[in-house]
């Protein structure tokens, strides 16, 4: 009985096979440059730049272009990532939101002398809640990192090479620079979530940005309020 044929890992991502996007040993599209220069710097520190910063706080993840793999799968795949923007979303986003509610709520909304009704905590704190919930959604969820994909066929069903990570992708991916990887769907970087915004994470920015908008609102109409009341 003759055997048959082998597929290539590449040529079964390409029909979609659940196998291969999830295999062991699968490389993602990212930037040929980056792992060639992380292969000649990888023992270098305190090199003065963000790279230092990086190698002190995430030094136990796994570093995949300017991604940070801070827990994964058996498969290999993130759970829970850290974007290249990282320091900007947990030293200004994430303080925003908590300083901000947290001197609007210690100030005006437990303050008896305030005026508000009890039932408004109810209100915002969950609000608050949501809002923190959904910056960790986007912020810690993997974008949409698509696999390294070298076989010729993929271009030949109309994907498209991308010479920056040496691989073909679909024409709805699009690389960042920033993260230094190809990323399904990429809409744009967003400092404020510390990531890339592609198909993986679009739902929860999507959220985010909803709910902190009601958050601005909520806590300027209480200000606002105590301040007319007041006078």
């Amino acid at each position: 009985m003759i055997d048959p044929p082998s597929v290539s890992p590449s040529l079964r991502l390409f029909n979609d096979s659940p196998p291969a996007s999830r295999s062991d040993g699968k490389k993602y599209a990212i930037s040929v440059r980056w792992e060639s220069e992380e292969s000649e710097n990888k023992q270098k520190f305190c090199t003065g730049s963000v790279e230092d910063c990086n190698s002190l706080c995430c030094c136990c993840s796994r570093r995949v272009g300017g991604m940070f793999f801070l827990c994964q799968r058996k498969d290999g795949s993130p759970l829970i990532m850290a974007g290249p923007c990282w320091p900007f979303c947990t030293f200004v986003t994430l303080p925003l939101i908590l300083g901000l509610s947290g001197l609007v709520s210690y100030f005006v909304i437990f303050q008896e002398n305030a005026g508000m009704p009890v039932w408004f905590a109810f209100i915002y704190l969950p609000v608050v809640a949501i809002t923190l919930i959904t910056l960790f959604g986007v912020s810690c969820r993997d974008p949409g990192l698509l696999v390294r994909v070298t076989d010729e066929e993929a271009g030949q069903g109309g994907w498209l090479w991308n010479e920056q990570v040496g691989s073909f992708r679909p024409q709805d991916a699009l690389y960042c620079r920033e993260c230094k990887a190809v990323i399904q769907d990429f809409d744009h970087l967003c400092p404020w979530t510390g990531t890339g915004i592609g198909k993986g994470n679009m739902i929860c920015f999507k959220a985010f940005v909803v709910c902190v908008n009601i958050l601005c609102y909520l806590s300027l109409g209480v200000v606002a309020y105590v301040l007319l009341r007041g006078l």
